[in-house]
């Protein structure tokens, strides 16, 4: 294993966790734009491809949770052989994964989101192309996801249900909303929760 430098996720978590959901913004404004332009050139449906985009990001933040519950679990059984202190067990395991985090395995995530997306009954896509042709925006959400579950407390995004009751503290509404509809539509990006807390809202279509 690599050297690692102890309590250096919790000394750097106030700096880390700003850095990630600016970035979280930064995928919002142009990585969600590049593959909304991408998919327009084979779905004609605006619908459509905003729903593949949502359950893109949703679904990676899932599959980026599980593969660092697994890569948290063999990090800790391999340094808990030569553990020793001061710091506690899970600090060194924490400080380990900040450090290197180029050891997830990132593809492995994105075909996971890929098989998932391909077995949704909510979106579709013609026969001849694959949700692969936005790979690039899965792997960015995907690397954001697995950083964000080194943060204490560690960020999500928000569930989102068809027809829920439209949040103004959780969604800003579409340009393409009925601005009087009480209900959601359907979502467009999700919003990221700190413990239960809305920190960046999402966006949503409400129609009556």
């Amino acid at each position: 294993l690599r050297s690692c430098s102890p309590g250096r996720a919790r000394r750097t978590n106030a700096s880390r966790r700003a850095c990630l959901v600016a970035r979280f913004g930064d995928i919002y404004a142009q990585e969600r734009l590049d593959a909304e332009t991408l998919l327009r050139t084979y779905i004609s449906d605006t619908e459509m491809v905003q729903r593949i985009i949502y359950i893109a990001a949703v679904e990676s933040f899932h599959a980026a949770k599980m593969a660092y519950r697994q890569f948290k679990i063999r990090v800790r059984e391999t340094l808990s052989l030569g553990h020793s202190g001061p710091e506690s067990l899970e600090d060194t395991v924490l400080d380990y994964i900040v450090r290197h985090e180029d050891l997830y395995d990132v593809q492995a995530s994105v075909n996971e989101v890929i098989r998932s997306m391909n077995i949704n009954p909510k979106i579709s896509f013609p026969p001849e192309i694959d949700f692969i042709v936005i790979s690039t925006l899965i792997r960015e959400l995907c690397r954001l996801a697995f950083s964000m579950q080194t943060l204490a407390p560690p960020l999500d995004v928000a569930f989102g249900a068809d027809g829920e009751l439209f949040s103004e503290t959780k969604y800003h509404r579409s340009f393409q909303s009925d601005f009087t509809a009480a209900l959601v539509a359907y979502h467009v990006w999700p919003a990221l929760m700190e413990n239960d807390v809305v920190i960046v809202k999402g966006e949503a279509v409400t129609k009556r």
